[in-house]
């Protein structure tokens, strides 16, 4: 079992989708994969990474590139995904992230987020994912 599995509820959801997020945190969590992370997007996706929005894939290239500027590593644990329906596209996440920090130390935080998922010539991409968080419990 991938250390990104997640429970799901007990309704039909597309193992396509599943395997998405496993290999998208997989991904997120890989400090030299930027072009690689873009990939999970479609070209023309909105990411909004608590109040920080960019819309596709340069700007989601430029905001990937951003967010390992202080961390050295980090591990996401996404907890639970929630399909808003029987094999719907769009899903509510909770997890935790730890971040390794290049000054020292170690940080975390829980978060939350929003998916819409689409299929582009049978890939699975996302058109929408927006995070939540709280940036003022994580450590400077």
């Amino acid at each position: 079992m991938s250390p990104y599995t997640s429970e799901y509820p007990s309704i039909p959801f597309d193992p396509t989708y599943r395997k998405f997020f496993e290999d998208f945190y997989a991904t997120s969590d890989t400090p030299d994969t930027h072009e690689k992370y873009t990939e999970f997007f479609t070209e023309d996706a909105t990411l909004i990474m608590a109040s920080k929005q960019v819309k596709g894939r340069e700007e989601i290239l430029a905001l990937r590139k951003s967010m390992w500027e202080k961390v050295s590593s980090r591990l996401h644990k996404p907890l639970k995904i929630f399909p808003f329906g029987p094999d719907s596209n769009e899903v509510m996440l909770r997890g935790t992230v730890k971040y390794g920090l290049k000054a020292g130390g170690e940080s975390g935080l829980d978060w939350g987020a929003y998916a819409r998922l689409t299929k582009v010539d049978g890939a699975v991409k996302m058109e929408f994912y927006q995070v939540y968080l709280d940036t003022g419990a994580q450590g400077k």
